[in-house]
């Protein structure tokens, strides 16, 4: 398939740069595989859901990775930074802004900072430039308290409004665990501690995998076609059981209902054998784990191991995560679902509203 197939025009106005004053208040649209659409809200989930079945989450947490710092020639760089290399305390950092590197200072703390090489500034649409850094005064276990005092949410660039306080919970699940995510896994913010309880309740398992978001869920398609695209490797983990657990349920007649593309991805990419394994398991606290980094690209004609449902927010135009509900749900029903969606004004992207694919 090409990449100009999963293109759109959404109206500005629905890009959703708040969330709903309520969690689970936010509308559900369910597009059922065999059967029409179906307009709900999102405390309506239970519903279509039966004893038995699995709903995986991604407990991954946010950070507030976003940063700014002062030249010393004066002006400020704004940084993103994405993730440690190997527990070196050097960074791998997304900025914007013309700077060659050297030194910048974050309120009191000095940092270095470095480009890769050829790196030029980011157009619309478009990752900023990568490059490095690294805090020289700083023990390595202290950045990310240095974060959480200088940073703020990294809210994705449609959301044309600086981060609140507001947002470090808001841009959050509430069953966030495992910090180390640049971005919310986002069909989870709709939940509430008392909408998982009525699930539980009903006999639903909830499990949890942790997928650590980073540039990977984000990168843009720039081939024509899709089978040319190359992913970026992100993190994950599970808990070793989680596999034999999820084939007991479908041999009891249960369903997987995934929560989010990241969720999916993770699980789907460890049992398809598309990861690599990580060197230290057991880095988010598990017992008993399995983790590994996979670069895994879902898109029509991908067939799916074990997931039979899934919950997701709705996606920018050609972006890899609507390429993925597209390889579940079919192209044409995407399509129908997504059309059907605007003309009811729902609210998309990060902070918008939720669909289930059943």
């Amino acid at each position: 398939m090409k990449t100009a197939d999963f293109d759109f025009v959404l109206p500005k106005e629905l890009i959703a740069l708040h969330p709903a004053p309520v969690r689970d208040h936010s509308r559900l649209l369910v597009l059922r595989r065999d059967g029409p659409l179906e307009h709900r809200k999102f405390y309506d989930l239970t519903e279509y859901l039966g004893a038995g079945d699995m709903l995986l989450l991604n407990d991954t947490k946010v950070f507030p990775a976003r940063v700014t710092g002062s030249k010393p020639a004066g002006g400020e760089i704004d940084l993103l930074l994405v993730r440690e290399v190997d527990g070196t305390g050097v960074w791998e950092a997304l900025f914007r802004g013309k700077y060659c590197g050297g030194i910048t200072v974050f309120g009191d703390i000095r940092a270095e900072i470095w480009r890769d090489a050829g790196g030029g500034d980011a157009g619309e649409g478009t990752l900023p430039p990568k490059g490095y850094i690294r805090f020289p005064d700083m023990d390595p276990s202290c950045i990310r308290e240095l974060l959480w005092r200088y940073g703020s949410m990294p809210l994705p660039p449609y959301i044309r409004r600086e981060p609140r306080d507001e947002d470090r919970e808001r841009y959050q699940t509430v069953y966030a665990e495992h910090q180390g995510s640049i971005a919310a896994p986002t069909a989870g913010l709709h939940f509430t501690g008392e909408l998982l309880r009525r699930i539980r309740d009903k006999g639903v398992l909830t499990r949890t995998l942790t997928l650590h978001v980073g540039t990977g869920t984000f990168k843009p398609v720039r081939t024509e076609r899709l089978d040319e695209h190359v992913m970026d490797a992100e993190y994950f983990e599970m808990d070793a059981a989680l596999p034999g657990e999820i084939l007991a349920v479908k041999e009891r007649g249960g369903r997987l209902i995934t929560v989010g593309t990241t969720a999916t991805r993770a699980i789907e990419g460890f049992l398809s054998g598309r990861y690599k394994k990580c060197g230290q398991p057991g880095a988010n606290g598990r017992k008993s784990t399995l983790c590994g980094h996979t670069d895994i690209f879902i898109y029509p004609g991908y067939r799916f191991r074990v997931v039979d449902g899934l919950l997701t927010n709705f996606h920018l135009p050609g972006s890899t995560p609507l390429m993925l509900v597209s390889a579940l749900a079919g192209v044409e029903n995407i399509r129908n679902a997504y059309e059907n969606a605007i003309a009811a004004g729902y609210r998309f992207f990060s902070y918008g509203d939720a669909m289930l694919i059943s």
